[in-house]
């Protein structure tokens, strides 16, 4: 599998952290082993670029997700070796902010962006509140297992 974390901020991004946190998810949520994921950091500038380009809504945000070959999580022997997951984007700026309003820890608020963002590129869903329980669940789920407190 590869991971490629790129951090285009000013923001003090643990990579390996980062990488490897997105590694536990992949195994846990039994996507093929050799799909490529990439991560991005990006200003509020960036995001809010690609936010109305590809949601159609104005300003800033804090993850998108772009899913590439729709893997879905399960039986990763079904699933091609050279696949795509996909790409997330992440805006610390964002994060940062919404982090000191909760009263939580950036890295915190960061870790669940990024499993956020991932299972969204697994077309996990929280529109509807049965679609929303069963996501954040998950991603409560899979932070709590990598020793997240939330």
């Amino acid at each position: 599998m590869t991971v490629e974390v790129l951090n285009e901020t000013e923001f003090d991004i643990d990579v390996s952290e980062i990488s490897n946190l997105a590694s536990f998810a992949i195994t846990k949520m039994k996507v093929h082993p050799l799909a490529d994921l990439s991560i991005i950091f990006v200003d509020e500038n960036s995001i809010a670029e690609l936010n109305q380009r590809w949601m159609a809504e104005d300003g800033p945000t804090d993850v998108l997700s772009f899913p590439m070959d729709e893997l879905r999580p399960g039986d990763n022997s079904q699933q091609s070796a050279d696949s795509l997951l996909g790409d997330i984007v992440i805006c610390p700026q964002v994060a940062k902010r919404q982090a000191d309003e909760a009263n939580k820890n950036f890295s915190t608020e960061i870790y669940l962006l990024l499993v956020h963002g991932f299972l969204h590129l697994l077309g996990f869903d929280h529109a509807e509140p049965e679609e929303h329980k069963q996501m954040f669940s998950l991603q409560d789920q899979i932070l709590s297992e990598w020793g997240v407190t939330l």
